[in-house]
């Protein structure tokens, strides 16, 4: 497959003209002018990766918005939850799942980091087949087309000092023996579905202790010794400080001190981490896991985005609750956070590249391929086809040329800008449809009606 772009976004910047040679999906060439053949297309950039995705949640976004007299939090929010996964069959999560998936495509997302956690049945009891909710994800990856990398959750304790499991998180909870063991099926299943990778998901501090955590990490690095290893950490100050009162350290800093940490684990939210977190997560070379809308939507704070790219830091973005599923939205976000914290204006860009929109979109896009150990994140010789072609009909009514193009996108446009994704050298959306998204969306709707009743 050969297509020409009249204007890409490549690893080494803008580039006019060029003609891409795609085998098995992998960019093979990239070549100036126009071949015979090929698929001419307008503005093409890179696929953006999803780090943090519970496909369930999206089943229930605006379910949690009534007021509470300022009296709702997290914590209160994870009670509607609860109620609404206690009802939920592999079934009904394949369902969600595609329909999430098909709506991250349409929107710019190429693959996801799917933070698995829902595993048992609906009495918490394992399923005869470990991964029976796994692999209702797995197939709802198929059937959209979208990247993916699985991560199941370990999930032991409902609080730090090795709490029990509460009644709503049953159908999450594994000891060690049975997680490995999820684990080592899902890394089968994997080899049956294209495009898709398998690492873990230790839930967060509280949930697990120092031998699980330990445990867990030991096993999928005997299985791949490059996994992703993704946890949430730090997102709620209440967190912060009941890991202190156990521990006598903060998260990240229990963290850091007591596991060997990499590339290839990424920190979910780190919302709440002072100076020599920040500057430890960056010396393990960790990655900074930032989900705005969702942190935004729960009341969880403000990551120290400006501090933590100024010292080059990693981060890579996740819709997590899919309140939004939006990765233009996200990234407005991660900007705008922190223009009403430091009352400045264009503060994510630097020397190097002057423009945010642009900054942005291609460090999310690489950090998020980083996240999830997949060869993705920018348009270069050897990487994976994962591409998006822009509506040049919307971009022409905001400042396109190449200095301001991500700039208009990110910050001006409000209109989906997305007109065709290519994911693994496949086309999966076109004239920004996609081939499935009637069905999913009648299957979905027909559920949600079913089980809100």
């Amino acid at each position: 497959m050969k297509i020409f772009a009249e204007r890409i976004l490549l690893a080494e910047g803008w580039a006019k003209q060029q003609t891409l040679t795609i085998e098995h999906g992998i960019i093979k060439a990239i070549e100036s002018g126009e071949q015979t053949g090929a698929e001419k297309v307008d503005t093409v950039i890179p696929g953006m990766v999803n780090c943090h995705s519970h496909a369930f949640q999206r089943a229930f976004a605006g379910f949690s918005e009534q007021g509470s007299e300022g009296q709702d939090s997290f914590w209160t929010w994870r009670n509607v939850m609860y109620k609404f996964l206690a009802q939920l069959t592999p079934e009904n999560a394949q369902v969600i799942a595609t329909q999430l998936y098909i709506e991250m495509l349409k929107m710019g997302y190429t693959r996801v980091a799917e933070f698995h956690y829902l595993h048992h049945d609906l009495n918490g009891e394992p399923y005869a087949e470990l991964a029976t909710m796994a692999n209702a994800i797995f197939e709802a990856a198929k059937d959209s087309g979208i990247g993916l990398t699985l991560l199941p959750v370990l999930y032991r304790y409902s609080g730090f000092g090795q709490q029990a499991p509460t009644e709503g998180q049953k159908r999450f909870i594994n000891d060690a023996e049975q997680f490995n063991q999820l684990v080592s099926d899902c890394f089968r299943l994997s080899e049956s579905y294209e495009n898709t990778n398998v690492g873990i998901a230790p839930h967060s501090l509280r949930a697990v202790d120092l031998a699980l955590l330990t445990d867990a990490v030991e096993h999928v690095r005997a299985l791949d010794a490059n996994a992703p290893i993704h946890i949430h950490i730090a997102e709620q100050q209440k967190e912060v400080d009941d890991c202190f009162a156990h521990y006598g350290k903060r998260p990240v800093q229990w963290l850091l001190d007591n596991m060997s940490l990499d590339k290839h684990w990424c920190l979910i939210h780190a919302t709440h981490i002072n100076e020599q977190e920040r500057q430890g997560m960056i010396a393990s070379q960790g990655i900074a896991g930032i989900c705005p809308t969702t942190e935004a939507n729960l009341g969880d704070g403000i990551f120290p985005t400006t501090e933590f790219l100024a010292e080059q830091g990693t981060f890579a973005i996740g819709s997590d609750s899919h309140i939004s599923v939006n990765p233009i939205e996200e990234l407005r976000w991660l900007e705008y956070a922190q223009r009403l914290i430091k009352q400045q204006r264009a503060i994510l860009a630097n020397e190097k590249q002057l423009s945010v929109g642009q900054n942005l979109w291609q460090s999310a896009a690489l950090g998020g391929a980083q996240s999830t150990h997949s060869n993705t994140g920018e348009l270069a010789i050897g990487k994976q086809a994962d591409l998006l072609v822009l509506n040049d009909q919307t971009l022409a009514l905001f400042a396109n040329d190449e200095q301001h193009l991500l700039d208009s996108v990110i910050f001006a446009t409000q209109t989906n800008v997305v007109k065709d994704v290519m994911v693994n050298g496949c086309w999966v959306v076109k004239a920004g449809s996609h081939a499935k998204e009637q069905s999913a969306a009648k299957a979905f709707a027909d559920m949600l009606a079913r089980i809100s009743a």
